[in-house]
């Protein structure tokens, strides 16, 4: 949360959200207010809207959530809002809800906030002005000699993956309170946040498109409004691989790797810099492929991307080691998760039997890996590329 004293005049914050039809159902689910107008195309189409209007409550909701995240953040008492509602918002609509300072009462350290909500053609469809008590916590007293537990915060990005799941979990076992990231499956999110809660562990979901600006710097606050002290960084978010032959390959194959496997990673590590060079030997562990090693046919573009973040790997540990943080990455070889469910039996099979330990990697043995290399076991390590492939390639 940030201090009173700290807030300026002009400050702005502003969060965005996709209206779906889900929503909508929630909203009714939750409020009771079934209007037709909301709810029923028939209806709507007999109204001189034409088609059903989202609850206006609905999209004004998310000025508490900017409150209440954002600016101020915690512990902020909302007591006025005036509000106009100018233009009707549909499902499929992309609001984003901005709110900057336009006055302080320094007597009761209270901020006025100009709302806007916009549609995504930068239309105004709802303002007004809220009225917000700043209240900070009371610090903790703290009995002399007595010294409160430090607490190990890791982010792994793509915590809902087949790795990124086992390493989660094996992160939570080590003792660390662990951000789990996801982009869709919230689903899947809760279950492995419930998971690490049942086992005595610490789990928190923060939600993010990371090749998203908006989304990267919404995630960087989320973590933020829990700690400053970023121990531990995993990036091992995954997307799907096309087998493309050269022939066919565009420039946009290599872009939509590149963006996502080393620009996703540059901007992230660079977000939070500030936060790992505050955690005593802080750890960015990066998941590599052994296909830069052992390349496949038309992986051309996914494999020049990895490629690249291993370059990545070993440059910022030459120049964060100083900063006292480590960089390295763990690069699988063909790991049975859901990501490699389209890969025929048969591959599995040759590449089983061609692996001198005679199977395929675990998402356990992953995990592993990057359970030591957050370790302090790990202290003096950085710049490396920790194979977990079964012996396939050896270098």
């Amino acid at each position: 949360m940030k201090k009173y004293e700290d807030i300026k005049v002009g400050d702005r914050e502003q969060i965005i959200h996709l209206i779906t039809k889900d929503d909508i159902e929630k909203f009714v689910s939750l409020t009771g207010d079934n209007n037709k107008l909301h709810i029923d195309e028939a209806f709507a189409k007999t109204t001189s809207f034409g088609k059903p209007v989202v609850h206006g409550m609905l999209g004004a909701s998310f000025i508490s959530t900017i409150i209440g995240t954002k600016l101020p953040g915690d512990g902020a008492l909302w007591f006025s809002q005036t509000i106009e509602f100018l233009l009707p918002v549909r499902v499929g609509d992309e609001l984003t809800i901005s709110a900057e300072v336009v006055k302080k009462i320094d007597s009761d350290r209270i901020i006025e906030l100009k709302i806007e909500i916009k549609n995504q053609n930068r239309q105004i469809v709802t303002r007004g002005i809220s009225k917000v008590k700043v209240i900070e916590p009371q610090k903790e007293l703290i009995v002399e000699g007595e010294q409160t537990p430090a607490t190990s915060y890791a982010l792994v990005i793509g915590g809902t993956g087949g790795i990124g799941r086992a390493v989660c979990s094996a992160l939570a076992a080590d003792g660390f309170h662990v951000f789990i990231h996801y982009l869709s499956n919230q689903k899947l999110a809760n279950q492995l946040r419930q998971e690490i809660i049942n086992k005595g562990g610490n789990a928190t979901l923060v939600k993010a498109d990371i090749t998203k600006l908006e989304d990267r710097v919404n995630l960087y606050h989320e973590f933020t409004r829990y700690s400053g002290n970023l121990k531990v960084l995993v990036n091992c978010a995954s997307m799907k691989i096309p087998r493309i032959s050269f022939e066919e390959l565009e420039w946009s194959d290599f872009s939509a790797q590149i963006d996502f496997h080393v620009k996703s990673v540059f901007e992230i590590s660079k977000l939070f810099l500030k936060e790992l060079r505050m955690a005593k030997a802080a750890k960015i562990i990066n998941i590599g492929t052994l296909a830069t090693d052992k390349p496949n046919t038309e992986w051309t573009h996914y494999i020049t991307a990895k490629s690249a973040l291993h370059g990545l790997t070993k440059a910022l540990a030459i120049e964060l080691g100083p900063k006292g943080i480590s960089v390295n990455m763990v690069s699988p070889g063909l790991t049975d998760t859901e990501l490699t469910s389209d890969i025929p039996e048969k591959v599995k099979l040759i590449t089983a039997s061609q692996t001198p330990l005679r199977r395929l990697a675990l998402v356990k043995d992953i995990a592993g890996a990057v359970s030591f290399l957050a370790s302090d076991k790990a202290d003096f390590i950085s710049g490396e590329n920790i194979r977990v492939n079964g012996g396939q390639v050896m270098i």
